[in-house]
């Protein structure tokens, strides 16, 4: 009972503690807005630096494959730096993550991105805990995050990296063995992770996740992202067509909640395109992971298989790129997805499952 009594206070404390260091132990902050941050920080490294190396390979640039070489440097500090940013820490904490991201990155190798993401969490939530805590903030509080962050670096990135790797690899192993049932699997659960406010980006970029696997995932989420935004014309108009099409479906989240009937269709599209992805078209994703799961965002997924085939050129892998190709990756990037919500969108309309006004966007 003493013991008890003992406890409360203390606990009561350091609750109290954690309010004041803005220290949120949360599925949201760390299943969402970590997740979203490191796509956009692998956005502006990784896969932009990749898309400007390419311009430059392709028109003979080679300044422009120097700068799209820099950027893809940057990943790991980019990523982390994006984590911190997302997880609200102070300047310095903010700062020292740059190191941090680099030594996570490169330690972990293949699985470098999910090593990234934890060594970055827990990075940041030590360097908010120490911050202004003493009068020599500004030695303590980067000294404490780089110690921190750098060896848990040695400590776990090698081993988080492997698994990551590993279970991509398996993943896309079990995609070429078994493309059909492993098509519907990839596509419509990475398809439903980026409708999600959770990031799929993230996800296939620390699974390094690309061939037949990356093509299943791309499908899943053009499936998601142009089904809605066809979907809902009636209610959006092109506004909604750009926004979703070339945005992002998540838009609808606030709709799914109200009426999950009108998931139904996008979802199904996926579990379609999916194997015609990887049975039909041997659609692959060889461009940088990230790509595979961001559908037709910005075009960034067809622009990474895209990438993916001159670099292949380049490797002397390809020949050339054919037009069956360029049919299997239009297909499943937009056309399929489009007659497909139609046709699914109409039937479902007129049982009732969707009614005026369920997709509207605010």
């Amino acid at each position: 009972m003493v013991l008890f009594c003992n406890f409360v206070p203390v606990m009561g404390k350091f609750k109290a503690f954690l309010e004041r260091k803005d220290i949120v132990i949360s599925g949201k902050r760390y299943g969402v807005d970590a997740l979203g941050a490191m796509a956009q920080g692998l956005f502006a490294s990784l896969l932009i630096g990749t898309i400007i190396a390419t311009i430059g390979e392709q028109a003979g640039l080679q300044w422009l494959v120097d700068v799209g070489g820099f950027a893809k440097s940057m990943a790991g500090p980019a990523m982390a730096a994006s984590i911190a940013y997302a997880l609200r820490t102070p300047n310095l904490v903010l700062f020292s993550m740059l190191a941090v991201g680099a030594a996570a990155n490169k330690l972990g190798g293949a699985g470098g991105p999910l090593a990234v993401y934890v060594v970055t969490i827990f990075a940041s939530e030590f360097g908010k805990a120490v911050s202004k805590e003493t009068k020599i903030d500004i030695l303590v509080t980067p000294l404490v995050t780089i110690a921190v962050g750098i060896g848990l670096s040695y400590w776990w990135a090698p081993g988080i990296g492997a698994a990551a790797s590993s279970l991509g690899h398996v993943i896309m192993w079990a995609t070429t063995k078994q493309p059909f049932l492993m098509g519907i699997l990839v596509s419509v659960i990475v398809g439903m992770a980026l409708t999600l406010p959770i990031s799929s980006a993230a996800i296939c970029a620390a699974l390094s996740l690309t061939g037949l696997a990356g093509g299943a995932a791309l499908a899943g989420c053009c499936a998601q992202m142009v089904g809605f935004a066809v979907l809902s014309f009636r209610e959006n108009g092109w506004n909604g067509i750009i926004s979703q099409g070339l945005g992002t479906s998540m838009l609808q989240m606030g709709n799914i909640v109200k009426n999950p009937k009108i998931w139904i269709a996008p979802t199904l599209v996926s579990a379609i395109t999916g194997p015609m992805a990887t049975c039909l078209y041997h659609l692959e994703m060889n461009g940088p992971a990230i790509a595979s799961g961001m559908g037709t965002c910005g075009l960034v997924g067809p622009i990474g298989v895209y990438t993916g085939w001159m670099q292949e050129i380049s490797a002397g892998t390809r020949s050339f790129v054919t037009g069956a190709d360029w049919v299997g990756l239009l297909s499943v990037s937009v056309i399929l997805p489009v007659i497909l919500t139609i046709v699914i969108g109409s039937m479902m309309r007129k049982v009732g499952w969707i009614k005026p006004g369920d997709l509207k966007l605010d």
